[in-house]
């Protein structure tokens, strides 16, 4: 979801976590900055270093999206999803090279012929950060957790909407028992959380985790600091499983300003950057200390409308404006839009034109609409369909509203996100010539009027885990709040019966072939509806200092992008320049890390850190 996230993504949790709740709107820019020497005073770290800690290799990492929890069952956001990928284990992973189910805190995993039990092998040689072993009872309390408490299903209680029974036998095995066949068992992003740690939060829907550290985790990096809108310090965790990190710690430093981070990297104050725009990637290519990297991306960037927001109970709210509820209108304003010269003019051929809601780095997913289906770029078109609406021109020239007003629709867009802005240029001049009005309301956080309904359409964007459950989840009319005064997992308000029945199939379909087709039935449903307009699928534009790092995953290994919600991997494996150590086991050495992010959403994005916010808030996505 990186809304990746929320708006990643994103997942991923949306890995995605998504993966998270917010729609993408969430813009995450954020450049790396890796400091071999930290006895100064900083205002990242205002206390001075301990004497030794000249020798530690720190591996700084500049982020442009604030945490919202670090709480694992609250957090949405892509750069607070990506941390607790790293704190925390999941029961499976997802390898690098091809994206297929691997082990993570579970060894193995077997299901009965039905389908319906699922059995999972927890490994005997994982350790909470306090000292105690990591048991199948950690995971069966966090999964009832959330089944029994709705306010530890804010994030990813999608994932455990099926379950109708979990319990840990023993030490090493945990069994899920469901209510129908669940096609993501391989693919659950949810963070196992320590029982003993845990079960003494009274109310979880009120604990950000934010007040004492180190936080109890077992992934590769330990949580030993935070500050709110300034930084989020991890320790290399010595007995991870699978070896650990080669840097002594991970400082992600907030960062606001994309260009204030990519200067940083050019005077060697930061090691990696993210996001790049097409002007800033141009300025680095040539040096002799920087490698650009201009990947394939796994996010989609888009316009969401407000289709009428509303919770599960029929309470409406907001003041999206009525005219979007109408198919034509949608439709009209979809084929005013020219992707071809935003992929040429704002991502200057650094995106390929969007279609379908799954990035084609994701084959088996990827849709196109036919030439018939298509709403293809065509003004006089979209006039006409605006006219058949009933939303004629006044004397001069501007529709009107049922009102009798003329139309003027509200567009929110990420303050840190250059492509926002100028596609919001475009917009106005697009609408404008079919007598509408845009009035682009730019915010440093967009979450609150998204959440709220008071918007008319938003930049929105995705990043999507290898397995799209999560991010189609988000537009299922159980994603909506159940109450107007509860937050759900909606990204913008979408609720269609046929595409909730779709849904349901294809989460209990297990065959790859048949459950591929009807995701792209999904993607149809969602494209005819016209409540998203998918506009591009930009590319992971990154630049990193070769002079400090030696080598660093990238996801896919090859012709793959550094930085995004798989940035497990990249911070796992990253070794230090001036090292001479290979990566630990099952780590490649293809590129560097550590950057800025900028999101939707774009949580990736997103989002800067890595895993796709799950649930639908507008600073989530990527």
């Amino acid at each position: 979801m990186d809304r990746q996230d929320q708006y990643g993504g994103g997942p991923t949790r949306p890995s995605s976590r998504p993966t998270g709740r917010a729609p993408r709107l969430l813009a995450g820019s954020a450049a790396a900055a890796l400091t071999l020497t930290a006895a100064l005073t900083t205002p990242l770290d205002p206390a001075p270093r301990r004497a030794h800690a000249a020798e530690e290799k720190v591996l700084t990492v500049a982020v442009a999206q604030s945490v919202d929890s670090l709480s694992p069952f609250l957090a949405t956001r892509l750069v607070s999803t990506s941390i607790h990928r790293l704190v925390y284990e999941y029961l499976t992973n997802y390898d690098p090279s091809d994206n297929r189910a691997i082990p993570g805190l579970a060894t193995q995993w077997e299901t009965t012929d039905d389908k319906l039990t699922w059995t999972y092998r927890i490994r005997s040689n994982s350790t909470w950060s306090d000292g105690r072993r990591v048991t199948a009872e950690d995971a069966a309390w966090t999964f009832n957790k959330m089944m029994t408490d709705k306010g530890a299903a804010t994030a990813a209680g999608s994932f455990v909407a099926n379950f109708k029974k979990v319990t840990a036998p023993s030490p090493t095995k945990l069994v899920i028992r469901l209510k129908k066949p669940q096609a993501t068992m391989a693919a659950l992003d949810v963070p196992i959380v320590p029982k003993h740690v845990w079960e003494k939060v009274g109310d979880v829907s009120k604990f950000n985790n934010d007040k004492t550290f180190p936080i109890v985790g077992n992934g590769p990096f330990i949580l030993t600091g935070y500050k709110a809108d300034s930084y989020v310090r991890l320790k290399a965790n010595r007995t991870f499983w699978r070896g650990a990190p080669k840097f002594d710690e991970l400082l992600f430093k907030y960062y606001k300003d994309g260009d204030a981070a990519v200067a940083a990297l050019q005077k060697g104050e930061v090691s990696f950057v993210s996001g790049l725009t097409p002007a800033q990637a141009a300025a680095l290519k040539g040096r002799p200390d920087i490698e650009v990297n201009d990947a394939p991306g796994r996010r989609f960037y888009a316009l969401a409308t407000n289709p009428g927001a509303r919770a599960q109970d029929g309470t409406e709210f907001g003041d999206g404006h009525g005219s979007l509820r109408d198919q034509k209108v949608r439709h009209a304003l979809f084929m005013a839009v020219d992707r071809k010269t935003i992929i040429d003019r704002v991502f200057q051929g650094h995106a390929i034109a969007g279609a379908g809601y799954i990035p084609p780095r994701f084959a088996p997913y990827s849709w196109k609409p036919s030439r018939k289906q298509e709403l293809a770029y065509d003004p006089k078109k979209a006039a006409r369909l605006l006219d058949e609406a009933g939303y004629e021109k006044n004397d001069e020239g501007k529709r009107l509203g049922k009102d009798g007003k003329p139309i003027t629709y509200r567009v929110l867009c990420h303050a840190t996100d250059p492509n926002d802005k100028a596609v919001g240029k475009y917009l106005q001049e697009w609408w404008g010539e079919l007598g509408i009005g845009v009035s682009l309301d730019c915010r440093d956080n967009v979450t609150d009027p998204w959440l709220a309904g008071t918007y008319d359409l938003a930049f929105d964007g995705w990043s999507v885990n290898p397995d799209p459950d999560y991010v189609l989840s988000i537009h299922t009319c159980a994603a909506l709040p159940k109450t107007r005064k509860e937050t759900g997992a909606t990204d913008n308000f979408i609720c269609d019966k046929k595409y909730d029945k779709l849904y349901e199939r294809q989460l209990a379909e297990h065959d790859p072939a048949k459950r591929a087709a009807i995701v792209k039935e999904m993607e149809s449903r969602l494209y005819d509806t016209g409540y998203m307009n998918v506009i591009a699928y930009p590319n992971a534009v990154e630049a990193y200092r070769t002079d400090q790092i030696a080598s660093i995953e990238a996801m896919p290994r090859s012709g793959g992008n550094i930085y995004g919600q798989d940035g497990y991997w990249s911070w796992w494996s990253a070794v230090p320049a001036e090292s001479s150590g290979k990566s630990s086991e099952g780590a490649g050495s293809t590129g560097v890390i550590v950057g800025i992010v900028t999101g939707v959403v774009v949580l990736t994005g997103v989002a800067v850190l890595l895993g796709l916010r799950r649930r639908a808030t507008a600073d989530d996505r990527e």
